[in-house]
């Protein structure tokens, strides 16, 4: 059974309901990081049953970094004003429109990679992997393209604050703390350089 300090904790630390922490301190028995991964579980399979809900506000947010030299700027759109009025919310866009400057992500998800992008990134993998057996190679040129596009791809990038979670598992987390569809809509990164 799980104590009202670790329940609070959970809640603190996610900001998850406190009906949802203590249902995952329980399955967990107890174990706090287990039941971290529980709620990230949770929050995915949420995020998928709210995927068709239409998003009708949002905020934007800008994060300068470098003395002005480097601007990350990010739409988060959700369903309600009152979730977009959210501090929380809020936050959540700056610490996204950071992670945009410090990470320069060129794609929102794998859906904006277009063929040619693919096939551009396979002619340089395929250099590389010609001194990898031919019966490999196939496999090999596709294992560094799934690597490039992670590191490319934003909602697929480890979060620069909290590498233990990606930019998509933030959103998933945001949907089941606010109860609504939250999704980044569009992104920009501008540098000097």
């Amino acid at each position: 059974m799980a104590t009202t300090e670790e329940i609070k904790k959970l809640r603190d630390e996610t900001g998850v309901s406190v009906m949802q922490c203590k249902k995952a301190l329980e399955e967990a028995g107890g174990d706090v990081e287990k039941a971290k991964v529980i709620l990230r579980k949770i929050s995915a399979t949420i995020a998928s049953k709210k995927a068709d809900r239409t998003l009708a506000a949002g905020v934007a947010a800008a994060y300068t970094h470098a003395g002005g030299a480097v601007v990350g700027a990010v739409v988060l759109g959700c369903e309600t004003d009152f979730v977009s009025k959210n501090q929380e919310f809020q936050k959540l866009a700056y610490d996204i429109a950071m992670h945009v400057a410090a990470m320069n992500p060129i794609f929102r998800s794998r859906d904006d990679v277009t063929e040619q992008d693919l096939k551009a990134a396979r002619a340089v993998f395929a250099d590389e992997a010609a001194k990898v057996p031919e019966a490999v190679r196939a496999k090999a040129i596709e294992g560094k393209v799934d690597s490039y596009l992670k590191e490319r791809v934003l909602l697929e990038q480890p979060f620069v604050k909290d590498p233990t979670i990606t930019i998509r598992g933030l959103l998933d987390s945001a949907i089941q703390k606010f109860g609504e569809k939250v999704e980044l809509v569009r992104f920009e990164r501008l540098s000097v350089r």
